[in-house]
């Protein structure tokens, strides 16, 4: 005798009406318990995804805007300011991408002239690292504070936030020129309420085991004590602890 649906619902004991393979309500309740599966699929995707596309809208930009020191000159490319800050931004579980934005050579009037192409970025913040060049050509403190204050102003018209980094003048200048010069700094820092770094070269400068042959630019060590240093004042400049 053929099976009919009777048998087939009873198969296995009991009156599971859900385990009907065929028949008007069978085809519907099945067509049921594959729309759940797929909701229940589609739901399980849907929250590995969350997690992800989170973690990327967390992650910050950050611009490293400067010169030779922040450019990485004399260094490969994994031993440069931008790479190792990212690294620790990741060891200390930070979100962010820091980018290059470095120039040797370059002064205050230089940044002044390519700060509005970096904020094509659109940064959450920017590390302010000029000032070195200026110094070491013995410009005018004048025009290195006029350019600095543009500088800042332009970054935070764009809405991102700023970590200014002191530079203090080389001794053979003299007195006279050195307090000038160094006082640029603090007063920015103050007057745009902007969190300052006093000197970017702490703990470097002057190390002869953490400068390059030049005696002026860091080497790998020098630059990670840089950002050592930096840290948690980057950090608190994020809002994270540090």
């Amino acid at each position: 005798m053929k099976p009919g649906r009777t048998a087939y619902a009873n198969r296995g004991g009991g009156n599971d009406w859900t385990s009907r393979p065929y028949g008007p309500s069978g085809r519907y309740f099945n067509a049921l318990r594959h729309a759940a599966r797929t909701i229940v699929i589609v739901s399980a995707l849907v929250s590995a995804l969350v997690p992800a596309v989170a973690a990327d809208a967390a992650q910050r930009t950050i611009v490293a805007f400067g010169d030779s020191l922040t450019a990485g000159y004399g260094l490969p490319q994994g031993d440069g300011f931008a790479t190792r800050l990212a690294a620790a931004l990741t060891a200390a579980g930070v979100g962010a991408r820091v980018i290059n934005g470095g120039v040797s050579g370059d002064t205050t009037a230089g940044g002044l002239a390519r700060v509005d192409w970096l904020l094509a970025d659109k940064p959450d913040l920017v590390i302010v690292e000029l000032g070195a060049n200026d110094a070491l050509r013995g410009l005018d403190p004048e025009e290195t504070r006029r350019n600095l204050d543009a500088i800042i102003g332009r970054i935070q018209s764009a809405g991102a936030q700023i970590l200014l980094t002191g530079m203090r003048a080389p001794p053979n200048l003299g007195r006279e020129y050195a307090e000038e010069f160094n006082r640029i700094f603090p007063d920015l820092a103050k007057r745009h309420k902007v969190p300052l770094y006093p000197f970017f070269l702490d703990g470097v400068a002057a190390v002869p085991q953490l400068n390059q042959a030049d005696g002026i630019h860091p080497n790998a060590k020098g630059v990670a004590v840089i950002v050592e240093r930096i840290m948690p004042k980057l950090l608190r400049a994020l809002g994270e602890s540090g």
